[in-house]
C-alpha cells in the first residue's frame, strides 16, 4: 500500500474519531443522568486519544495529520440538537444518536481494515477498532436499559 493511502486512510479515522469526541461531548451536555454523562465524558476522552494516537501515524508516515471533523459528523451533531429539542433531550433520545455515530464509526473502521495496511499501523487499528465495538454495545446496552425504565 502506498505511503498516501496510508495517509488518506488514517487521516478519516482520526477525522472519525474526532466526530466521536465531539458527538459524546454533544450527547453529555444534554443527558440527565450523571451516569450517562460520565459514560459520555470517558468515551469522548478515548477518542480524543484516537485521535492523537492516530496523528502520530500520520507524522511518521510523513503526512500532515487531519485536523477537525468531518462534515457528515456536523450534521450530525446539529441532528441531535435538532431533535434533542424537539423531544426535551431525553437520555434515549441520545443514547439513540450515539449508536446511530457508533454505526458510522464501525463502517469507517471495517472499510480501513479492509485495506493493505502495514502490520504495526494495523494493529492500532484493529485495536482501536475493539474499543468502537466495545462503545457500540455498551451504548445499545444501555440503550434498552433506560428505554425499559421510562
Amino acid at each position: 500500500m502506498e505511503r498516501d493511502d496510508i495517509i488518506e486512510v488514517l487521516n478519516d479515522l482520526i477525522e472519525n474519531s474526532r466526530d466521536g469526541q465531539q458527538g459524546f461531548n454533544t450527547c453529555a451536555e444534554h443527558v440527565k443522568s450523571p451516569e450517562l454523562r460520565d459514560i459520555f465524558l470517558a468515551r469522548a476522552s478515548a477518542c480524543a486519544a484516537a485521535v492523537s494516537e492516530l496523528q502520530v501515524l500520520v507524522s511518521e508516515c510523513g503526512g500532515t495529520p487531519d485536523d477537525s471533523g468531518s462534515i457528515s459528523g456536523a450534521m450530525h451533531r446539529g441532528w441531535v440538537a435538532m431533535r434533542g429539542t424537539l423531544s426535551g433531550y431525553t437520555d434515549v433520545g441520545m443514547l439513540e444518536e450515539c449508536e446511530r455515530g457508533e454505526d458510522v464509526a464501525k463502517a469507517r473502521y471495517e472499510k480501513a481494515l479492509s485495506r493493505p495496511l502495514p502490520e504495526p499501523i494495523r494493529a492500532v487499528v484493529e485495536r482501536q477498532y475493539q474499543g468502537v465495538l466495545r462503545n457500540h454495545e455498551q451504548v445499545k446496552l444501555l440503550r434498552d436499559r433506560y428505554r425499559t425504565a421510562v
